[in-house]
């Protein structure tokens, strides 16, 4: 068992000593994990360089991660089940998302045991342990509280790098990262074969930035230039919204791919115990992972390279929910990859997009990202969950339709595909906004944010996937947009669509995917092409919308289904942080309805006003209790978030129907 030592610096009772239910009052134990892993052995084969790390004196390669457990004070009253919470950018996700309760934004002045908020306690009623165990090596620096993996690096060995910089305002540096993580340090400060490319869309021509425009290092606040291997300046200026591409050599290069071991082992740990240490807690019998984002894709990379399986031939995870990852992977068993970057037009993970095999006639390639659980008879259960979002970023329909979109394809039967339909890539803004803080800086967007909420149906989603591995009982159907149906749509339908509607700001255009060449060095994931060549482009559907241009497919929540707005996956980025013909990426907009009929018609909008609707707010508040009645039939909500569906609708409704809005 590789997990060799597990080091406790604190231990403390949550929520003041809330008892959930009969599973009692819980606990947290926070602390590091110690590893051990055989590189030889070939559960640890398809880890890119674990050959090339540092071994100790019986040839292990020793590693150590964050790691919080949280589980019942009284072990015995634990349910049995496991989440591993796989968290995002070294933040948790799965706690604050299934409990709903508030994601704490970790600042460099965040302790390290901080307050841990278990919202609605929904995970500890049903008894689970919780862990969240660190796996980025890249995480932002100078943030201690955040959830880490110290691992190993090659020594002596360079290569170049491939990032997509873009910023908020203009500015005159660049740091060398996607969103605040640890830079790729240039390795030559004036390395003249480094290029830097600008464009205005992500699929639109691109023009070279002069070498001579630019150079490692950055501009302090005094106008002079600091050397600096982690940052590109330009006198000149870098302008706000332009997507900036930037290739060059780096010295640095960490061996990613032991993430996928640690989260692996620390699982296995967990259920099987082992000889060296000691686990917290003997009863679990099944693990289900949750990601969403960033680590929905790491869990797709992890699912296509089949690390499920331990050293000793076991399965670790039970169960995976991989939410808001749409088509894609990413580059977290890459060599020089980035863990943080999330555009489809600067990876090469995209295809396979689907749980069943699929051809790409342009390529003649063939593959299923679930060909190796296949290949061994895996019996591990998926559950693929996306917002609209991931439609608008135009890769998501590919894991239910061939790449050309040119007709529907089977899901695996081991697997679910689920649209939450008109709802953005995060769980909804509330009070409603336009403008968010980021570490890129303050984002801001052309319609105010989606405010729809959908933990309830994740809440849903893991229940049904713990029946299905522990009892046996399918879950509902998969539901998402279908050829077959007029459900999954060309992107040029839609436009027609929002252009009804007044102020809808719905793009001129949309960036879609295009296959791209980066000359893959498949046995180490090493890009060698930078930039790549571009190929036809994939056949992007989007959901299709009714007369109110609220989506006709997949689950719909009921403040989707009797809405008092329109709801969508896309909105544009506002003029003041540039690049106004974007996306804002991942984030999705609110139309209201008007109040009345007459201020309908004093806009020209053809939707029917929420007067015409509805005669009431009891009227419209009962509608809504209906249709979460309905979906608890069909098994899509459970009975306890009727009422939760409820008090969000109302707060739309007061919110929708004052003078002040």
């Amino acid at each position: 068992m590789p997990v060799v030592g597990f080091d406790i610096s604190t231990r403390r009772v949550l929520a003041d000593g809330k008892s959930w239910g009969d599973v009692g009052p819980y606990e947290e134990l926070l602390g590091t994990l110690h590893f051990a892993i055989d590189p030889l052995n070939d559960a640890n084969s398809r880890i890119t360089d674990v050959g090339l790390a540092p071994r100790n004196d019986k040839g292990l390669v020793e590693y150590t991660a964050d790691v919080s457990v949280i589980l019942p004070v009284d072990r015995s009253r634990g349910s049995g089940k496991m989440l591993l919470d796989v968290v995002n950018r070294g933040n948790r996700v799965g706690l604050p998302v299934f409990n709903s309760g508030p994601r704490l934004t970790i600042n460099p002045d965040t302790p390290v045991d901080y307050d841990v908020d278990l919202g609605n306690g929904f995970l500890m009623r049903e008894g689970y342990t919780v862990v969240a165990c660190g796996w980025q090596m890249d995480a932002p620096p100078n943030r201690p509280a955040l959830m880490t993996l110290r691992g190993h690096s090659v020594d002596g060995m360079t290569g170049w790098v491939y990032s997509q910089l873009q910023s908020q305002s203009d500015t005159h540096n660049f740091l060398l990262s996607d969103k605040g993580h640890q830079a790729y340090p240039a390795a030559d400060m004036v390395e003249a074969d480094a290029i830097l490319e600008v464009r205005d869309m992500p699929d639109t021509e691109v023009s070279p930035v002069p070498r001579d425009d630019w150079r490692f290092g950055r501009i302090d606040d005094e106008g002079n230039y600091v050397s600096d291997p982690d940052y590109i300046c330009s006198e000149k200026g870098f302008e706000k919204g332009r997507l900036y591409q930037v290739a060059y050599t780096t010295n640095w290069v960490p061996i990613l791919g032991l993430s996928f071991a640690a989260l692996r082992d620390s699982v296995s740990w967990l259920k099987y115990g082992s000889d060296k240490t000691q686990r917290p807690i003997e009863n679990i019998k099944h693990a289900y992972a949750y990601g969403i984002s960033q680590t929905g894709r790491y869990l797709r990379t992890y699912i296509y390279n089949d690390f499920n399986r331990d050293e000793s031939d076991r399965e670790a995870l039970d169960g995976i929910i991989a939410n808001v990852a749409g088509g894609m992977r990413g580059e977290f068993n890459q060599r020089l990859g980035q863990n943080s970057k999330d555009r489809n037009n600067m990876m090469t993970h995209l295809f396979p997009f689907a749980s069943v095999p699929q051809t790409d006639i342009e390529t003649e390639e063939t593959d299923s990202l679930h060909r190796r659980f296949e290949e061994r008879e895996s019996q591990v259960k998926v559950m693929y969950t996306n917002s609209s979002a991931e439609y608008y970023r135009g890769d998501s329909s590919f894991i239910h339709t061939d790449p050309d979109g040119n007709r529907d394809i089977d899901i695996a039967s081991n697997a679910r595909v689920y649209l939450f339909s008109s709802t953005q890539h995060s769980i909804g803004n509330w009070p409603p906004t336009d403008t968010t803080d980021s570490i890129e800086g303050v984002s801001r967007s052309q319609n105010t944010r989606n405010l729809i909420d959908y933990s309830p149906l994740l809440r849903a989603c893991l229940f049904n996937l713990d029946r299905w591995v522990n009892e046996g009982i399918e879950p509902p159907p998969s539901s998402h947009p279908r050829i077959d149906d007029g459900t999954a749509v060309p992107p040029e339908i839609i436009k027609r669509a929002f252009g009804r509607i007044p102020g809808a700001n719905y793009p001129e255009r949309m960036a879609v995917p295009h296959r791209r060449d980066y000359a893959l060095k498949e046995d180490v994931e090493q890009i060698q092409k930078m930039p790549p060549s571009v190929g036809k482009a994939f056949g992007t559907l989007l959901p299709a919308v009714d007369e109110d241009g609220n989506e006709t497919s997949g689950i719909r929540l009921p403040e989707v289904a009797v809405p008092l707005a329109t709801f969508t996956g896309w909105n544009l980025r506002h003029k003041d942080i540039g690049g106004e013909r974007q996306f804002l990426m991942f984030v999705g907009t609110t139309i209201p309805f008007a109040a009345t009929e007459v201020q309908r018609r004093a806009s020209g909008d053809p939707r029917p006003s929420i007067a015409e609707r509805y005669s009431s707010k009891d009227d419209y508040l009962g509608r809504v209790r209906e249709e979460g009645i309905r979906l608890v039939k069909q098994q899509y909500l459970l009975e306890e978030d009727i009422e939760y569906c409820a008090e969000q609708a109302e707060k739309f409704w007061d919110y929708f129907t004052s003078n002040g809005r």
